[in-house]
Formats: C-alpha cells, sequence, structure tokens
C-alpha cells in the first residue's frame, strides 16, 4: 500500500539554511553576557584603580575594550552629575519604612493636638 504524502505544517517545515555569518550573530546574540551594575561598577573601578592595564582587566573579565569605556563614560557621567546635585538619590526600602513610620507619628500627634485645642476651645465657650 503506498504512503500518503504528508503535508508539512508551517511549524514542521524545514527553514531555510542560514550563512554561516548569520548563525554566529544568532548565537551570540542569544548567550550575551548581562552585568549587573555591581559588576559594571566593579569593573570600571578595577580599570581605574589601574593596578592592571586595561586590556588585561578586559580580558580577564571577557568584556570587549569598547564596552569598558562605555560604561566608564556613564560612571563618570553619573558622578559628575549627581556631584552637581542633578540627580535625586532613591530611598532605600529601609529608608522608606524608617520615613513612613515617622509620617505615621507625626500624623497620629497632629490629630491629637488637634483634638486638645477643640477641647479647650469647647471649654472656653
Amino acid at each position: 500500500m503506498p504512503r500518503k504524502k504528508q503535508s508539512l505544517t508551517p511549524a514542521t517545515e524545514p527553514k531555510p539554511k542560514e550563512s554561516a555569518a548569520q548563525l554566529i550573530k544568532t548565537v551570540r546574540r542569544q548567550t550575551r553576557t548581562k552585568y549587573s551594575a555591581e559588576d559594571k561598577i566593579r569593573i570600571v573601578l578595577e580599570g581605574l584603580r589601574g593596578d592592571h592595564p586595561v586590556a588585561e582587566l578586559c580580558r580577564r573579565e571577557g568584556v570587549n575594550a569598547n564596552v569598558y569605556y562605555v560604561w566608564l563614560r556613564e560612571f563618570m557621567e553619573a558622578g559628575k552629575s549627581r556631584l552637581k546635585g542633578e540627580a535625586t538619590r532613591g530611598a532605600t526600602s529601609g529608608e522608606v519604612v524608617e520615613l513612613r513610620k515617622q509620617n505615621e507619628a507625626l500624623r497620629q500627634s497632629v490629630a491629637d493636638l488637634h483634638l486638645e485645642v477643640r477641647a479647650l476651645k469647647k471649654s472656653l465657650f
């Protein structure tokens, strides 16, 4: 009995072959390392310290030298704007909790004083 020819759906259809360059680009894009802010700062500060050449530092950390210099420029710009007072520092969660407690205490004391003033006014009249 002859087999029926199966029709290929778009999901099972063979993809056209990518060129080697396209394949390399795709793999690099998908395996790109994401550095945290702390890692970037650590690397930039190591470079500023000057114990080792920047090229050696970049090789050791697996960072392109151009990327290092972009991070350095951003780091310096952020510091300059902070010193000028242009940037506001975000509060940490601990500071926010403490400020909320202070706010609540102040609201409570204002409410108590308001009640005292009302009671005194009523007693005078």
